[in-house]
């Protein structure tokens, strides 16, 4: 059975562990009644990667300017409304992710009748980081990326059970040592035990998701609107009970671009090449 999310919302951010690895998790408020706020997620947790989740209820347009060496992804969970990005308007329903790229300034809209929820991702770029970008494709750079989680590329992985849905919805080349993704699928399942100690980890729990995260002998429940920081090396699974769902986005933060030799382990389906 589902947690309450509201008894989750009132322990606002916890800290879980089971004589192991501790795995620092907070939960999104995001009942419809709530009033337009900023709220800073897991704060200091990555190096170099701030974290903030962002309520609009009601008819907004929230004009958000880029800052000069930092990049930026927004993830949208909840709600609808549009982006408008260098003159040309985005259509935002949950589960759509945008990056503004070289845009320097986009304007988030909304309606009157609705509360829109979304992660807004800055990550502070290093002289490496700026150096590589220069090597990255230019429409990687240079254009606005848009796109529906559920119209991303598929992949298969070692780790996971034939059942699962995984896709790309941030490749790397994008923003350098960053790469997103989801992972969807129907209990009974696990996602299999694996270290990445190359790269720091963040999962966002998607709508209806409902399934445990273990780190080493430490455990959390991992529900829908909740983040959760996987400590770094850990030894990491995550299981789903009969009937539940496991619906979550993974988010890679490479240390340094070697790193990003772990995302070979990902195996693009043949017919979406």
């Amino acid at each position: 059975m589902k947690r309450n999310l509201f008894s989750l919302l009132l322990l606002g951010s916890l800290i879980f562990t089971s004589c192991g690895s501790e795995i620092p998790i907070e939960y999104l408020d995001v009942s419809p009644d709530q009033n337009t706020y900023t709220e800073t997620i897991l704060e200091n947790e990555i190096k170099g990667i701030h974290v903030k989740h962002i309520a609009l209820t009601g008819e907004h347009h929230l004009e958000d300017q880029s800052q000069d060496g930092f990049k930026y992804i927004y993830l949208f969970v909840k709600g609808n409304g549009t982006v408008n990005a260098a003159n040309k308007d985005y259509d935002i329903v949950p589960e759509t992710i945008l990056l503004p790229n070289a845009v320097s300034s986009i304007t988030v809209n909304t309606t009157v009748s609705d509360t829109l929820h979304y992660l807004k991702i800055s990550s502070k770029l290093t002289d490496q980081d700026l150096m590589d970008l220069k090597e990255f494709p230019v429409e990687n750079t240079q254009q606005v990326y848009y796109a529906k989680f559920t119209d991303c590329k598929s992949y298969t992985e070692p780790i996971k059970s034939p059942n699962t849905v995984s896709r790309t919805i941030l490749p790397n080349q994008y923003i350098p040592r960053i790469a997103m993704g989801t992972v969807q699928t129907t209990g009974p399942d696990r996602v299999g035990a694996h270290e990445h100690p190359m790269l720091e980890q963040l999962f966002l729990g998607l709508s209806d998701n409902n399934c445990t995260v273990y780190a080493d002998d430490g455990q959390v429940d991992f529900p829908e609107y909740s983040v959760l920081h996987i400590p770094l090396g850990s030894s990491h699974s995550v299981s789903v009970e009969q009937d539940e769902l496991m619906y979550y986005v993974w988010m890679d933060f490479f240390r340094d671009k070697k790193g990003e030799e772990w995302l070979k382990t990902h195996n693009q389906d043949e017919d979406e090449e």
